[in-house]
């Protein structure tokens, strides 16, 4: 079974149990459930969207303790359970080459998010902001500004 990433608990929220989760999703309440990746599952009892975040009751996290453990703790859901997108999913592209003008940079390792957008990581270590993905096939076509690849 493929997971695929796609919310992180943050922090927790008051003292009741409550945490904030940071979406990496457009549509993080069609889920009811998810799970860690060592396997715990975790049941969305209650589920408010926030400004840039959402609060989440969790089934049995029942005080500040409890959600103070859990910071930091990404939550995946099932590949097979995710809706049929339009476009591959960021983690279908792994494996595949990225080309710019022609010429290929490398092959996409995984993607990274320090909170200004996505990034593609090239297994040469280079990062390559998902913005510039002009297409996306067996082979990934980026177009990037001028003097972008400039190792100045």
């Amino acid at each position: 079974m493929s997971l695929i990433l796609l919310a992180r608990i943050v922090a927790p929220h008051g003292v009741k149990g409550q945490v904030k989760i940071k979406s990496l999703s457009d549509n993080l309440t069609r889920y009811r459930s998810m799970q860690t990746a060592d396997g715990r599952v975790f049941d969305f009892v209650r589920l408010i969207p926030a400004k840039d975040h959402f609060i989440a009751t969790l089934k049995g996290v029942t005080d500040r303790n409890q959600s103070e453990l859990l910071k930091n703790t990404d939550l995946y859901v099932a590949r097979e359970n995710l809706p049929v997108a339009q476009e591959p999913y960021l983690a279908d592209l792994i494996g595949r080459s990225v080309v710019h003008n022609g010429v290929t940079l490398g092959a996409i390792t995984g993607f990274q998010n320090f909170g200004a957008g996505e990034l593609m990581e090239l297994d040469d270590g280079a990062l390559i902001p998902v913005r510039f993905v002009e297409a996306m096939g067996e082979i990934v076509t980026v177009a990037l500004p001028d003097g972008f690849l400039d190792k100045d």
